[in-house]
């Protein structure tokens, strides 16, 4: 179908590909020193002012690439505007950086949508990430191990406080499923953490050994947490 129908670039629009070249080349990657839990660029290399008052043990966050320009429009066009084949070709940044982590992991999972807002949409655009991860990884997806019990509100325009307020408690893990388990949970973006929080405290309580999550990009801030830098 893209041989007949040319796809267009989800981060400039140029005709052709889906992700193409220089968009890559614009791309800001996140490399170390960073916060050893939320994975936000840190000089010292030490936990962050946020994770130092809060994060999940046995939790760790990493993304590629810093939020902003073509990275956030082809987000945008993923989720918003049914370019559901961009997929697929964001994921393949997220697979180079996945394998140099070396993570040991049992199952791959995505952070689940709303029944309003998935109704809305018609699908799941962390899903549209996370298989094609697994399927080269060749660890399982499975999908079902999370669930969103609350219907949230969006956490465009909330502050940090009301962020990690309107998650608390949104998520619900299968204990059978996850107990014990090494889980990865693949969602778009990573803004507070507040999200991956909330998923990560919900399997470690249902009895998963640990919990990684992995985004495509994150809104990055200052090393004093005041305010993002993006």
């Amino acid at each position: 179908m893209d041989w007949l129908y040319p796809p267009h670039c989800g981060g400039c629009g140029e005709l052709g590909s889906r992700w193409c070249a220089d968009c890559v080349q614009h791309t800001r990657a996140i490399d170390p020193p960073i916060c050893p839990v939320c994975g936000n660029p840190d000089p010292t290399g030490n936990l962050c002012t946020r994770c130092k008052e809060n994060h999940p043990k046995d939790a760790a966050l990493r993304s590629w690439a810093v939020f902003g320009g073509e990275i956030r429009n082809a987000i945008h066009q993923l989720k918003y505007r049914r370019d559901i084949g961009l997929g697929e070709a964001l994921a393949r940044p997220m697979i180079n950086c996945l394998l140099k982590l070396n993570w040991t992991l049992d199952i791959i999972t995505s952070v689940p949508l709303g029944l309003a807002r998935f109704a809305e949409r018609g699908y799941n655009q962390a899903t549209l990430l996370a298989r094609p991860v697994a399927l080269y990884m060749r660890i399982p997806f499975s999908p079902h191990v999370l669930a969103r019990v609350r219907e949230t509100r969006s956490q465009v325009g909330l502050s940090l406080p009301d962020r990690q307020e309107n998650m608390m408690g949104a998520f619900q893990a299968n204990r059978k499923s996850v107990q014990g388990k090494s889980i990865l949970v693949v969602d778009d973006v990573a803004t507070s953490g507040a999200t991956f929080n909330a998923v990560a405290n919900a399997l470690l309580d249902a009895g998963a050994a640990c919990v990684y999550g992995f985004t495509l990009a994150r809104a990055v801030y200052s090393a004093t947490g005041d305010a993002d830098i993006t």
